[in-house]
């Protein structure tokens, strides 16, 4: 077991239980409460708790897949679900899950993420988890619930008018983010730029971070939460400060998604 997952996984743990400090004390009502509308369309807040519950029991399976036939024949069963249903699947399982009372909706989320980082703990250095995508190594994974996490909790903050503060946690997002430029190209039908660009972002601690070459023709600079917000599709690429040089920049940035599925629609400027 590797320090770097250690870490991903105490980052998801803070960043978890942020959430869940948000909406523990929520009752049932439409305003304020479990039921409130966030940015999703059609997703309330309780949509947005059991999407996030029910992806950490599928990762979950997907590890524990590799442990043995019992583990295997969950994994397979939910894989025949997704190509039943490959388009409606997903939502379809948070509105199922968001169903449950406040207090079962909790209990069965405390004991999904405790159980997925157990199973990542269990995989060995550099074993690949199967998924709906590519197979993810367990930081990979981790990278990835992080992100999503993340992303999925700014909906919440803003259906309940709380402002959080952004931590250098972000990292993650901005790394994934980053690394996933190939994908949005691919998942818009266009070739990816061969030429990598050089990333500079600044943190919200004030710390610069990079990726890419330095003398690359490419570049994309600016606030490294412009940046997360951007490609987690929370903002609109005109509502950032994000500065791009040169066109393959610029292109990925309007079209810029870290997370997996058909290109989304974003959000509309403000």
């Amino acid at each position: 077991m590797s320090q770097l997952l250690e870490d991903l996984l105490a980052d998801l743990d803070a960043e978890t239980d942020r959430l869940w400090n948000a909406v523990a004390g929520l009752d049932a009502s439409d305003r304020g409460g479990w039921a409130t509308p966030t940015p999703a369309a059609g997703w309330s807040v309780a949509t947005q708790v059991a999407h996030l519950l029910w992806t950490d029991e599928t990762a979950t399976a997907a590890a524990r897949s590799l442990v043995g036939p019992e583990g295997k024949q969950a994994w397979d069963d939910l894989v025949l679900e997704a190509i039943a249903d490959p388009t409606g699947y997903v939502d379809t399982a948070a509105h199922e899950v968001a169903r449950l009372a406040p207090t079962a909706l909790l209990a069965r989320w405390g004991k999904a993420r405790t159980e997925l980082a157990e199973a990542l703990r269990e995989l060995a250095d550099g074993q690949k988890m199967p998924w709906f995508g590519p197979p993810m190594s367990a930081t990979s994974m981790a990278t990835a619930r992080f992100m999503e996490t993340w992303a999925h909790a700014l909906d919440v903050y803003q259906a309940l008018g709380t402002e959080p503060e952004v931590t250098d946690r972000i990292r993650h997002v901005a790394h994934i983010g980053v690394r996933t430029r190939g994908f949005s190209f691919a998942s818009n039908g266009l070739e990816p730029p061969a030429d990598e660009p050089r990333v500079e972002l600044t943190s919200p601690s004030g710390e610069l971070w990079t990726w890419g070459p330095e003398d690359a023709a490419q570049r994309v600079t600016g606030p490294a939460y412009d940046f997360c917000l951007l490609v987690t599709q929370r903002v609109h690429r005109d509502d950032t400060a994000l500065v791009a040089q040169g066109d393959d920049a610029e292109r990925w940035l309007g079209i810029a998604q870290c997370f997996a599925g058909p290109p989304g629609e974003g959000r509309a400027r403000r």
